[in-house]
C-alpha cells in the first residue's frame, strides 16, 4: 500500500499542465446565403490521422470550436446534399472564418444515402484491426459484427480467439459481465456506431493481467445533435422457436448525451447427449459399461438493459455514468436421463432413470462512473465500478432403478436449494501523456475487491411420506474475499521504420476462502510482475517483421473455488476445488507480413498450472465427477498463415490456417500422464455486396477446428458455419436479415478419454442448427445520422458458472 501511495503522489504531481483556450468560429451558408442548420464542422490534425473536435451548426448556421492549442489543423465542413468544404488552418490566436459557402453536390440524396464502404483489415504488431465504419456490417447488432471479425469464433455463449477466451472492452473500458450475460447484451445492441474491432493478442500493461487476449470494440465519436432510435425483433427456429425484441435510443443536445438499450429474450433450447463410462477392474479391463442417453431442455426469459449518460462539463472535462442490468425471472432446467448398465460382454445388468428439474432466477446490476480530463498534453481518466449479483436455484431429482429383468426395483429422491450473492468494487486511474509526435507514456493504478457468499442445502426425500431431511454431508456454505492492487507503466513509440511497445504491470493478490461447515479454507497471498513487449520493423511499405512477448494470469473463478458438490443424479456430480491456484502464461510470437496481405507467425505458449475441467471416474463407487484441476505442464506451439484481400470490388476474403501442438502432463496419484496432439484450425470468411446500390449483403463464414486435446480429452473434428444475408430497406431506415447456422450439421462435439484407469466417450447434439429472421427499423433524426458520412464502443467475467 505504501508503494501504491507513493506511486499515486508521483503520478498526480507530474500531470498538472495548463490548457490553451483558442477558438475557431464561422458561419455556414448555402449558395443563396441561407444559414444551414446541423452542418458538421469537424477539425482534424494536419495529417488527418486524429479527429480533434467536432460540432453541429446552430439554427442560424454558426459554429465554434473551443479550447484549441496552437497548431496546424484541417477543417472539414459537410452537410447532406452539399460538397464537403476542406481548408488547412494555422491557429495561433482566436480565428473567425466568417462565412463559409457550401456548394450543392451533383449527387442526389439517395445516392449519398447508399454509399457503403468495404471492411478493411490492418495488421499491427500486437493486434488485428477490423475497420467496419460505414460498411454493411453496422446494420446488424454487435454480436453479428464479432461473428464476422476475422479470428473470432462465437460458440453458443462462448466467444473465443484461437482457443482463448478474450476479455471484452468497449472504447478501452472493460465490460464486467459473464459470457452468457455479455452475449445477450451484445446481441441486443446496435452496431451502427462501431468504428472498428481490435483483436489485441498482446495487450499492453494498461490492461488487466488476466487479459491475455482483448477484444476492444471501438465506437465512433458521436458529434451529431438530435435524437434517433430503433426497434428490432428476431425469430429463431432451432429445435424449438426462440424470440427476441429490443429497442435502442440515443439523444444528444449541446453537452449532454444519453443512450439506452433494452432487449428481451424468450428461449427454449434443446440438447441431447450420448455418454458412455467404462468402469474398469483392477486389471484395467472393462467391468461394467454405463451408457446414458440424456435430453436437456432449458426455458428462459431474460431482460437486459444498458444505459449510458455523458455530460461534457467543458471541452477538457467529461463525466459519464453507465449501467448494465440483467434480470432473469424465469429459468427452467429439465434433464431426463436413462442409463443402461451392461457387463464386459454387453449383457444387460440393470438400468436407472433420473429426472432433474430446477428453477433459477438471478439479477446482475453493474454501474460505472468515469471522469475524463484532457490536458494540453495528456489525459487523465478516473473510473469506479460496482456490481451486485444474485443467483438462486431450486432443484428436484427423482431416480427410478430397474433390475436385471428390467422391472422396477426402487426409487430415491432429493431436493437442493442453492444461492450465491456477489459484490464487486473496482476503481482505477489512468494517465496517458504524448511525449512527442512519435511516442507516448501511460501509467495508472487499480484496486478491485470481490466478496461472495454462497450456500447449498440438500434434502433427502422420503417418497413414502413426502418428508424431507437435511443431508449434512452434501450441504455447505462458502465465503470468498479477493482483493487485487495493481500499478503499471507503458511506453510506445512509432516511427516510419519502427514500432515499439513495452510495459510492466504489478498485481498484488490477497484471497481468503472459507467453508465453515467442512472447515475447508484457502488463503493465497502473492505479488506478481507481468511484463509485455512488442516490436515491429518495417522493411518497406509492403514488408515487415515483428515480435511479441506477454506474461498473463488466469485466476480460478469463484464457482470453481467453491467446494460444493452439485449432483445431477446420484452417479453424476460437479464439484468445486478450493485448492486451485492461478495459471501463469508466457506467450511469445514471431511474425512477418508480406505484400500487406500475407502474414506468417510462429508462436509458443507455456501455461504454468493450467486450469482445466476434467471428468474423473471412480471405478469403486461408479461415480463420475467433473472437477477443475491444475495441470503440472501445458505447452502449446504452432504456425499461423493468414491472408486478407478484396477478390473483386464486391467480395472481401479473409483466410487463416494454423497448425499447432498441445501437450498436457500431470500426476493424478498413479504416476504422470502425458498426452500431446497436433491439430489444425482454419477460417474462411467471405463478405459480399450485391445490387447497384450495395443494399444487399451476405457473409459466409467457415471455421474448421481439427481433432485436438483439451483437458486429457480428445475432441474430434468440428466445422462451424454461418450464412448471413441482409437487405437495407426504406432508404436505409430499415434492415431485414436472414441467418442460417451449422449449414453442414458438423458442429456438435464428440470426445473421448483414455488414460490409466479412465475410459469414457461423449457425444452431444446441441441446438445450434437454426434459421433466424431479424428486422430493425430506425427512426428519429435519421437524416443527421446519414450526415456523419465524413466521420470515421475480468472480475465479473469469473461469475460465470459451469454449465452442465
Amino acid at each position: 500500500m505504501k508503494t501504491l501511495a507513493i506511486s499515486a503522489l508521483f503520478l498526480i504531481s507530474n500531470i498538472f499542465i495548463f490548457a490553451q483556450d483558442l477558438t475557431i468560429s464561422g458561419r455556414i451558408l448555402d449558395s443563396n446565403n441561407v444559414p444551414i442548420e446541423f452542418a458538421n464542422a469537424i477539425l482534424y490534425s494536419e495529417d488527418e490521422s486524429d479527429l480533434i473536435k467536432g460540432v453541429s451548426t446552430s439554427f442560424d448556421g454558426y459554429f465554434t470550436l473551443k479550447n484549441l492549442a496552437p497548431s496546424t489543423y484541417l477543417l472539414k465542413v459537410s452537410y447532406i446534399g452539399f460538397e464537403t468544404f476542406e481548408q488547412q488552418i494555422v491557429v495561433t490566436e482566436n480565428l473567425n472564418l466568417k462565412n463559409i459557402t457550401l456548394k450543392e453536390s451533383s449527387e442526389n440524396l439517395e445516392e449519398v444515402n447508399i454509399t457503403v464502404k468495404k471492411p478493411t483489415l490492418v495488421r499491427e504488431a500486437d493486434r488485428l484491426v477490423f475497420n467496419i465504419a460505414n460498411t454493411a456490417l453496422v446494420e446488424g447488432n454487435i454480436l453479428q459484427v464479432l461473428k464476422s471479425t476475422p479470428g473470432v469464433l462465437v460458440l453458443g455463449d462462448e466467444i473465443t480467439v484461437k482457443n482463448s477466451n478474450p476479455t471484452i472492452y468497449i472504447n478501452d473500458r472493460k465490460v464486467y459481465l459473464s459470457s452468457e450475460d455479455l452475449n445477450q447484451l451484445l446481441e441486443g445492441s446496435s452496431a451502427n456506431a462501431i468504428k472498428s474491432v481490435e483483436v489485441i493478442t498482446n495487450p499492453s500493461a494498461r490492461y488487466d493481467a488476466e487479459s491475455g487476449v482483448v477484444l476492444n470494440i471501438v465506437m465512433s465519436k458521436n458529434l451529431i445533435t438530435g435524437y434517433r432510435g430503433s426497434v428490432l425483433g428476431g425469430y429463431t427456429q432451432g429445435v424449438f422457436p426462440r424470440y427476441d425484441l429490443g429497442t435502442s435510443h440515443f439523444f444528444k443536445k449541446n453537452k449532454l448525451s444519453f443512450n439506452l438499450n433494452y432487449n428481451y429474450n424468450k428461449d427454449k433450447l434443446n440438447r441431447d447427449g450420448d455418454d458412455t463410462v467404462n468402469y474398469l477392474n483392477n486389471n484395467s479391463t472393462i467391468d461394467q459399461s454405463w451408457r446414458s442417453f440424456t435430453n436437456r431442455n432449458t426455458w428462459s426469459e431474460t431482460h437486459n438493459l444498458n444505459a449510458n449518460f455523458d455530460y461534457e462539463i467543458n471541452d477538457n472535462n467529461k463525466i459519464s455514468l453507465s449501467s448494465t442490468a440483467l434480470y432473469l425471472p424465469y429459468f427452467k432446467y429439465q434433464i431426463n436421463n436413462n442409463t443402461s448398465i451392461t457387463d464386459a460382454n454387453d449383457v444387460f445388468l440393470s438400468r436407472f432413470t433420473a429426472d432433474n428439474l430446477s428453477y433459477d432466477n438471478k439479477y446482475n446490476l453493474g454501474f460505472d462512473l468515469n471522469f475524463d480530463h484532457n490536458f494540453t498534453k495528456g489525459n487523465l481518466l478516473f473510473n469506479a465500478h460496482y456490481t451486485t449479483y444474485n443467483y438462486e436455484r431450486n432443484q428436484a431429482v427423482l431416480s427410478n432403478f430397474f433390475d436385471i429383468n428390467n422391472e422396477f426395483d426402487t426409487a430415491s429422491a432429493f431436493n437442493t436449494d442453492a444461492n450465491q450473492d456477489t459484490n464487486i468494487f473496482a476503481s482505477k486511474a489512468d494517465y496517458s501523456l504524448p511525449i512527442n509526435d512519435n511516442s507516448s507514456f501511460e501509467t495508472g493504478l487499480k484496486y478491485s475487491e470481490v466478496k461472495t457468499n454462497s450456500n447449498v442445502t440438500q434434502f433427502d426425500v422420503d417418497l413414502g411420506t413426502g418428508t424431507s431431511t437435511i443431508d449434512n454431508q452434501n450441504s455447505d456454505a462458502f465465503e470468498y474475499d479477493e482483493r487485487i492492487y495493481a500499478a503499471y507503466a507503458n511506453y510506445a513509440s512509432h516511427t516510419e521504420k519502427w514500432s515499439l511497445n513495452a510495459g510492466l504491470r504489478m498485481e498484488q493478490t490477497n484471497i481468503e476462502g472459507n467453508s465453515p461447515l467442512t472447515e475447508i479454507s484457502t488463503t493465497q497471498d502473492y505479488l506478481e510482475w507481468f511484463p509485455n513487449a512488442s516490436a515491429q520493423y518495417n522493411i518497406s511499405d509492403s514488408y515487415n517483421v515483428y515480435a511479441n512477448y506477454k506474461r498473463s494470469i488466469a485466476r480460478p473463478s469463484y464457482a470453481n473455488l467453491n467446494p460444493f458438490r452439485f449432483f445431477l443424479n446420484e452417479n453424476y456430480v460437479v464439484s468445486g476445488n478450493p485448492f486451485l491456484v492461478p495459471t501463469f502464461t508466457d506467450h511469445v510470437v514471431l511474425g512477418t507480413t508480406l505484400s500487406n496481405i500475407f502474414t506468417i507467425e510462429a508462436y509458443y505458449k507455456n501455461f504454468d498450472g493450467a486450469i482445466s475441467e476434467i471428468p474423473r471416474q471412480n471405478n469403486d463407487t461408479n461415480i463420475i465427477e467433473y472437477i477443475n484441476v491444475n495441470f503440472d505442464k501445458t505447452v502449446e506451439y504452432g504456425f499461423d498463415f493468414s491472408t486478407y484481400f478484396n477478390v473483386t470490388e464486391k467480395w472481401f476474403l479473409y483466410a487463416v490456417t494454423s497448425f499447432y501442438n498441445i501437450e498436457e502432463e500431470t500426476d493424478f496419484g498413479n504416476g504422470f500422464v502425458n498426452q500431446s496432439q497436433w491439430s489444425n484450425y482454419s477460417i474462411l470468411q467471405n463478405n459480399f455486396t450485391f445490387l447497384k446500390d450495395n443494399s444487399l449483403n451476405a457473409s459466409l463464414s467457415l471455421t474448421w477446428v481439427g481433432k485436438n486435446l483439451q483437458g486429457f480429452r480428445i475432441i474430434e473434428d468440428r466445422l462451424f458455419s454461418e450464412l448471413v444475408v441482409s437487405k437495407s430497406l426504406f432508404k436505409k431506415k430499415a434492415a431485414l436479415s436472414l441467418s442460417v447456422g451449422d449449414l453442414f450439421n458438423y458442429q456438435d462435439p464428440r470426445s473421448s478419454v483414455r488414460y490409466q484407469n479412465q475410459f469414457s466417450l461423449a457425444q452431444s447434439d446441441i441446438d445450434n442448427r437454426y434459421i433466424k429472421l431479424g428486422f430493425r427499423y430506425k427512426f428519429g433524426n435519421t437524416r443527421l445520422e446519414t450526415n456523419e458520412r465524413a466521420i470515421d464502443i475480468d472480475e465479473r467475467d469469473r461469475l460465470n458458472k459451469t454449465e452442465n
